[in-house]
């Protein structure tokens, strides 16, 4: 599509989502937003020009905005809005402020009084899960895991009892560790599907249990490039009391009374007293490790 005249925007912060590969993975309402934006404000303008330059969009005035300069670069855009023009946010990738910048730029011109407009589009997330074939209801979207395993795996550990599939961003350099990581804390049972290079030419979409993804991620050097979306199963709750009713339940027995940890699982989570009550004297039960 090529941008033969520029429509007029209203005075705005337009956070537009762009392609996470295929460069015509774009909404129509997105390249009519940047066409028409005094300024784009872009995570790396380099990418960003070849984006615009691929859909006829040579004349966009760039403004620099990544993690290292975000404050900064929200005032500069904080002052064109009040010269009333109108600026567009694109990140190098999928939506802007999703584990990527613009979360603090979203924050200050909404701050400032001005209004905020999102021009849906791609996600890596949602991208994944949609062709992963896991069932599950709900979903929980982490992103980044931290970069050190003690501290991968103390925030693994927190997750381990969630029923929701758990949807992670990991990069090549790291992913070999954080499936070790994964499958320590989880267990071999537990699905995981890799969901590598997505809309790029060499994507692929792999899913197997965690005792066999690092067999797999081995098999083949290929298996270890490109940027991963990682997909887990959720936890199987027990029979008759959801994962974290029982977690909630047993962090209260270690601070208080059994019957007074009852009471307040109730309360904060709706649980029957009864369950409650027959699951807790069951944990007070069971041996301490």
């Amino acid at each position: 599509m090529h941008i033969e005249a520029k429509q007029k925007l209203e005075c705005a912060l337009y956070v537009v989502a762009t392609p996470i590969g295929n460069l015509s993975d774009i909404t129509l309402r997105a390249l009519e937003v940047l066409g028409a934006a005094d300024t784009v404000a872009a995570e790396d303008t380099r990418n960003t020009r070849h984006l615009l330059q691929h859909h006829g969009i040579g004349d966009a005035r760039l403004l620099a905005l990544h993690q290292h300069n975000e404050r900064g670069a929200a005032e500069k855009v904080i002052a064109l809005l009040q010269q009333g023009q109108n600026v567009a946010l694109v990140t190098d990738a999928g939506t802007p402020a999703v584990s990527d910048p613009g979360a603090v730029l979203v924050e200050a011109v909404r701050n400032a009084g001005f209004r905020v407009i999102p021009i849906p589009g791609a996600s890596a997330a949602v991208t994944a899960l949609s062709a992963s074939g896991l069932s599950a209801p709900h979903f929980l979207f982490y992103g980044f895991l931290p970069n050190k395993s003690g501290a991968r795996r103390t925030a693994l550990q927190a997750l381990v009892e969630h029923s929701y599939t758990l949807v992670f961003y990991e990069a090549p350099h790291r992913i070999l560790e954080c499936t070790e990581d994964l499958h320590a804390l989880f267990g071999d049972e537990r699905e995981i599907v890799f969901a590598r290079e997505i809309t790029k030419l060499f994507e692929s979409i792999h899913r197997c249990k965690l005792g066999e993804a690092m067999a797999w991620l081995n098999s083949d050097p290929n298996n270890q490039r490109g940027e991963f979306v990682l997909l887990v199963s959720g936890a199987v709750a027990r029979e008759g009391l959801d994962a974290d009713i029982e977690r909630t339940l047993a962090l209260l027995l270690e601070e208080l009374p059994l019957k007074q940890a009852v009471q307040l699982a109730v309360k904060i989570t709706g649980g029957n007293k009864n369950e409650l009550y027959q699951r807790a004297l069951a944990l007070k039960e069971e041996p301490n490790d």
